[in-house]
Formats: structure tokens, sequence, C-alpha cells
């Protein structure tokens, strides 16, 4: 019954050593997704950035708030409401169409 009872005690100590190994691992594999998702959006930041800055008249001589107040107009017409819709409503019909 003692050899029983070693014998359980051993597998309990490998068991909670697998299950730290693999609480370890999921906390490594969670950090790497962060970092991903990070960079995914950095890029994404910067490349609508750029594109944003491509349509600007000088955009070196545009001040952060300048192209704040711009955007929060444009973004509270109701035509560019519109045209947003129709426009992403096509990129959603577009991408299911290609699923």
């Amino acid at each position: 019954m003692n050899e029983k009872l070693e014998k359980l005690n051993q597998e309990i100590e490998k068991t909670e050593a697998k299950l730290r190994r693999t609480q370890h691992e999921e906390k490594i594999l969670e950090h790497q997704r962060k970092t991903l998702t990070r960079k995914e959006r950095t890029h994404r930041l910067c490349t609508r950035a750029a594109m944003l800055e491509s349509y600007l008249p000088h955009p070196e001589a545009v001040t952060d708030e300048q192209v704040s107040l711009f955007l929060k107009l444009l973004f509270h017409q109701d035509s560019t409401r519109q045209l947003m819709e129709r426009v992403f409503a096509g990129t959603a019909t577009a991408k299911e169409g290609a699923e």
C-alpha cells in the first residue's frame, strides 16, 4: 500500500510539473500573440497614415491639430458617411464572395 501511495505521489508531481510547463508555454504563446497583434496594428496605422499624408498639400506644414480637425469635420458630414457605407459595404460583399 505504501508503494502505491508513493507511485501516486510521483504521478502527481509529474502531472504538476507538466501543468507548470504547459502554463509557461501558454504565457509565451499569449505574449507572441500580443506582439504580433501590436505589430499588425502598427503596420496598419503607418500604412494608413501614409495614405492620408499623400493627399495633404504640403504635409510637413500641416499640424496634427489641423489634420484632426479636418478629419472630424469630414467624417461628420452625412455625405461622407453615406459614401463610406457604400464603399465598405462593397468591400464586405467582395470579401464574402472571395471566400
